[in-house]
């Protein structure tokens, strides 16, 4: 398989966001006009939400919605904006590493690739086989920026007192397996992420979420990027439900027309 040299170059952008002085704030898409709302904006770089991107097919999220209906949209949102694409591809349908030739053949330049599988999001994915999918994966030479996830914190997973311990070693496990950026989703507390950030070797990834701290806040603590994973496509079927029920109960619209993008600026946006 080839790769162009833009898509290397944009790999190259893409690893090299997350060593800079700033954070990288990594908004997640879940299909095309999101993609570019959030390109228009001024990102350097977005990802793709999995859950954003099944519901939006009528699958729950969990592993639910086929490979090729994914990278379908992954490929779609490649193509439409200038700035590099992570996707997330939860565990891999499967095949990770058949998914990772995938993400790449589709143009994305970073895929996220979590421990645990399917429903049971209890039950981690051992160590040894963890890192031996990312090595794997990293055998291939692809331009991909491999995410390594863990849901310990997340999923609850285990005796709160060794949780710590236990994110710690599978992530530098994988950073040690090639992996490029290590994923703690769940953890919103200053103390357990500034500790994280001390013991992680290698770029961490917090995933914004209620209660949780802003760029700023997580930038001072050593953090190096921040997803904000399913955030903005629940919020958006908030905002249709709430357009529902004022349609419903009271027959009026004024939540639709609130903060509504013209027709004219949507159809010159999607234009390329």
């Amino acid at each position: 398989m080839t790769h162009t040299n833009t898509q290397s170059e944009k790999a190259d952008l893409f690893r090299r966001l997350h060593h800079g002085p700033e954070i990288l704030i990594l908004p997640n898409a879940w299909d095309v006009a999101t993609a570019r709302v959030f390109e228009l904006t001024g990102f350097s770089a977005l990802g793709t939400t999995s859950a954003g991107i099944a519901n939006s097919l009528g699958y729950p999220d969990g592993g639910f919605i086929s490979r090729d209906e994914m990278i379908d949209v992954v490929a779609r949102i490649v193509r439409a904006v200038a700035i590099p694409v992570t996707a997330d591809v939860e565990f891999g349908y499967g095949d990770p590493v058949a998914t990772a030739k995938a993400v790449a053949a589709a143009g994305a330049v970073g895929m996220n690739l979590e421990d645990t599988q399917g429903e049971d999001t209890a039950t981690l994915i051992d160590i040894p086989t963890q890192t031996a999918i990312i090595r794997g994966i990293r055998d291939l030479g692809l331009p991909i920026v491999l995410n390594a996830r863990t849901d310990i914190y997340l999923a609850g997973i285990g005796d709160p007192a060794t949780r710590f311990a236990r994110t710690v070693e599978r992530l530098n496990a994988y950073r040690e397996a090639g992996a490029d950026c290590l994923f703690a989703p769940g953890v919103r507390d200053v103390e357990t992420i500034a500790a994280l950030a001390r013991e992680v070797r290698g770029p961490l990834n917090i995933l914004a979420s209620a209660g949780g701290l802003p760029a700023g806040q997580l930038q001072r603590l050593g953090v190096a990027r921040m997803s904000i994973g399913s955030g903005p496509a629940r919020a958006t079927l908030g905002l249709v439900r709430r357009i529902a029920r004022e349609l419903r109960e009271q027959g009026s619209y004024q939540t639709m027309l609130d903060g509504q993008i013209p027709y004219a600026e949507i159809n010159q946006m999607l234009k390329r």
